[in-house]
């Protein structure tokens, strides 16, 4: 039995080995001048396309970089915000002892006094409680040592109280210490 075909072109009955062969050469030729056309422009489509994610990656993180530089600037500017409203109301509070009669005026700055510590602590902001304790260079400041016959460092006096802001030192107790050293 024979393989033939019609072709197209003619009519013409041939070997279908023939025609595959002829098919075979003539698509080996569309096949080579395609792929470099076809690849140089997938390539260069894909090349478009990575750029342009690239270049809007680009700007996604410029402006990314510029909220958060805002956003940090608004953060520390307003920090202080509620700590500000606190001490104001304190501020109040003197202007009215100041208009008031003597008698009342040690009862409304002791009032005054312990509302602002009120106010203090609120924002994390604690006095030291230095006094008896054993010197430490960490809290405290030492400003002047005294003769006593308490253990050596110990503070024996505090000049200005120090103050702590939650677990940092915000500004350190100055301290008058005993020292046994004639």
């Amino acid at each position: 039995m024979h393989n033939l075909c019609a072709t197209r072109e003619t009519g013409t009955l041939m070997d279908k080995e023939t025609i595959t062969n002829d098919t075979s050469a003539e698509n080996a030729e569309i096949m080579d001048a395609v792929p470099e056309t076809t690849v140089v422009e997938e390539l260069t489509k894909k090349y478009d396309e990575l750029n342009d994610k690239y270049l809007r990656l680009a700007a996604e993180y410029e402006n990314y970089r510029k909220r958060s530089k805002r956003d940090q600037e608004n953060s520390v500017r307003y920090a202080t915000e509620k700590f500000a409203l606190d001490i104001v109301e304190v501020v109040d509070n003197f202007e009215r002892a100041l208009k008031s009669d003597d008698a009342g005026l040690r009862e409304g700055l002791e009032q005054i006094h312990k509302f602002f510590l009120a106010s203090l602590a609120k924002n994390g902001i604690e006095p030291m409680n230095a006094a008896g304790c054993q010197f430490d260079p960490e809290l405290h400041e030492a400003i002047a040592a005294l003769p006593s016959d308490k253990p050596d460092g110990e503070i024996l006096d505090v000049a200005v109280a120090g103050y702590m802001l939650r677990d940092k030192v915000l500004r350190h107790a100055k301290v008058a210490v005993s020292s046994n050293n004639p």
